[in-house]
This record gives C-alpha cells, sequence and structure tokens, in this order.
C-alpha cells in the first residue's frame, strides 16, 4: 500500500505554497486527467454515458464518506440551491436559527424567503439559543471566516429537545474532519474545497421520507428512469435523494469522483490528523511570534486577526493565503509539509 507521502507527491504539484483550501482546493493529477478526458469525448463526439457513470460513482464515495447510504444523497451545484428547497418547505413565521457571520450561501435563503423568522447568535450560543417552537438550526460544521467549530452535538441535542431540524453546511470540514451525515437531518457540501474537486459540484444529504422537501428544482435527470423522464412532466420522481438532482456539470463530476478516490485512499482519519497538526505547529508559531489566532482548537483553518493586510504581499512571495475581514487566514490540506508552516512563519517575521 502506498504511503501518504508518495501518494501526495505522485497527485500534487503546487508552483507555490498553497495554503488556501479554505477558498478551493488543490486538483490532484487524477482528478485533472479525468476532466481532461471528459473534455475529449465532448470534442471528439464520443458517447456521454460513462460521464454519468462518474456522477453515479461520485454519489457513492461521497456517501460513503458521509457515512449514509447512496439513496440519500443528492447531487448539484451549490449549497444554496440545497439551502432555498428547505427554506421553501418552511411554514411562514418559522423560526430559524443560525450562526453570526456565517457563510452567506448557507444562511441567505431563509432570509430571502421574507417571511421567516431568522435569528443569528454567536456561535458558541448556539445550542443555549435553540428554544421553543425554533424549527431549524442551520449552522457551518467550521466557520469559513476564521475556521471556529461548531458544538454539533449540543447543537443536535438542544435541537432534539425542541423538535427542531438541523442543518449543516460541511464545505469547510468534509474532506478532513471525520463527517457523520446521519446525525443531522439535512447536510451540504461543495466539491471544490477540502474534497480536492472541480468547482460546479456539491451533495446534499436528506433523511429518510426525504424530510418534507418538494424538489422544486427538479427536471429529466430526477426522474426514476432519467432517460424516459425527457419530455412532459416527470411522471415518476426517483425514489431516492436524486429526485433532487439537478442536471450535472459532467466534467466536474469525472474530476471530483477521481479526487474522492484519492481522498478514500488516504482516509479522512489520516488525513484529519495531518491538518491538524499542521495548524497546531502554525498556532505555536504564532504565539512565538507574539500573534494570537482566532480560538478554534481542533480546526485546520487559522485566522489571525489584524495581519489580513500582509495577504497581498505573502502571494507576491509564492505564499497562498487569504485576507478575511482584515485576518489573515491559512488553511491546511493534505498537499502541505511543515516547511510551508515554517515558510509562512518565516515571512510573518519580515
Amino acid at each position: 500500500m502506498e504511503t501518504f507521502e508518495n501518494l501526495v507527491r505522485a497527485e500534487f504539484t503546487p508552483k507555490h505554497t498553497f495554503l488556501n483550501t479554505a477558498s478551493n482546493g488543490l486538483l490532484p493529477a487524477r482528478a485533472v486527467s479525468a476532466m481532461q478526458q471528459a473534455v475529449r469525448m465532448r470534442a471528439e463526439g464520443t458517447p456521454l454515458g460513462p460521464l454519468y457513470e462518474h456522477v453515479e460513482a461520485a454519489r457513492a464515495a461521497f456517501a460513503r464518506l458521509a457515512g449514509v447510504p447512496a439513496e440519500r444523497v443528492a447531487t448539484g451545484a451549490s449549497v444554496a440551491e440545497y439551502g432555498a428547497l428547505i427554506a421553501a418547505s418552511l411554514p411562514p413565521g418559522a423560526d430559524v436559527l443560525t450562526a453570526e457571520g456565517d457563510f452567506a450561501s448557507l444562511v441567505n435563503p431563509f432570509h430571502t424567503r421574507g417571511d421567516l423568522k431568522v435569528r443569528a447568535v454567536p456561535l458558541e450560543r448556539l445550542a443555549e439559543s435553540v428554544r421553543p417552537g425554533t424549527a431549524l438550526v442551520a449552522v457551518s460544521t467550521a466557520q469559513s471566516a476564521d475556521g471556529r467549530l461548531a458544538d454539533l452535538p449540543a447543537v443536535r441535542a438542544a435541537a432534539r429537545r425542541h423538535g427542531a431540524r438541523t442543518y449543516v453546511d460541511a464545505s469547510q470540514s468534509s474532506g478532513w474532519l471525520p463527517l457523520d451525515a446521519d446525525a443531522d437531518d439535512f447536510v451540504a457540501t461543495v466539491g471544490f474545497k477540502w474534497l480536492l474537486g472541480p468547482h460546479g459540484a456539491a451533495f446534499f444529504v436528506v433523511p429518510a421520507g426525504f424530510g418534507g422537501l418538494t424538489p422544486l428544482l427538479a427536471g429529466w435527470v430526477a426522474g426514476e428512469v432519467p432517460w424516459e423522464s425527457c419530455y412532459g412532466p416527470v411522471e415518476e420522481p426517483a425514489r431516492s435523494a436524486r429526485r433532487f438532482d439537478i442536471s450535472p456539470s459532467l466534467f466536474s463530476y469525472a474530476g471530483l469522483r477521481a479526487s474522492l478516490e484519492l481522498i478514500e485512499e488516504i482516509g479522512v482519519d489520516a488525513v484529519h490528523a495531518h491538518d491538524t497538526a499542521l495548524a497546531d505547529r502554525f498556532r505555536a508559531g504564532l504565539a512565538e511570534l507574539g500573534h494570537a489566532p482566532v480560538d478554534a482548537p481542533g480546526s485546520a483553518i487559522v485566522s489571525v486577526p489584524g495581519l489580513g493586510h500582509r495577504q497581498g504581499a505573502l502571494s507576491r512571495a509564492g505564499i497562498e493565503v487569504s485576507d478575511r475581514a482584515g485576518n489573515l487566514r491559512a488553511a491546511f490540506h493534505l498537499y502541505n509539509s511543515a516547511a510551508d508552516v515554517d515558510r509562512l512563519l518565516d515571512a510573518l517575521k519580515a
């Protein structure tokens, strides 16, 4: 069996010190090859049936990572479309609880309804803010801005006590943090960050019985037999979560299938240990430099207040990080090393 290091070395050839997976992950070589093959098929007029097979293989691979049957996983393009389905299922005046400053794609669909009572509270107060009558708690596993992790066990327990459902956006954690999608009512994630896929692919986990959702975005692919559902209304929606699919970006799913295979080969537990060790190394180095990052223990994302203005100079020096609301945000993934951490720390000394 190939080692972690050998697999990574064979798949990634970054030209810079890339510490910005929280924005988008690097594509492994196998994903690039799969997408190039898909493009050639289109260019040459080859039948595209195998590309639809990639969608199903990617669905199954994500289901294994999420710990749920593939029949409960829908495929789409963005988290926002899934939030819109959930928002549309709520009655007027429903109480929706969110975390302050959470990512727009998660929270905005509930605001655009216009007739929901959307509350935002500090992340650390989310569980205690669930109250009688709360219909839904929507939160990201890891906050995009600063990497703080939600206390999901506490949130779930509070939601159960009050009869609320939970909706989790795992976009900033799936791929490095073990995911138990069966513990929540709804889970969504994009594929282009920690799952190392291209843009334009996402997953949505629904409960058995579909959780009261209506497939408002359904087209022909949402039929039980898609190729017999191309004309007129879909007579029989898929009996699985595929009823919530939208027409797939075939090139993207070809690449994402290959990326998910790599993550499965390495194992999320191994990725988690690797990523968090690097993040801890960075936190320790920051302390030696006199900088205090946002308190986010156990996260692969480290955010440093007051240093966001360094992002441009760091990029020119070949170190890719983010500036988020004045904070410097570094994200550590499987293709990063201790040398990458030390290079960033050395640059911050200047």
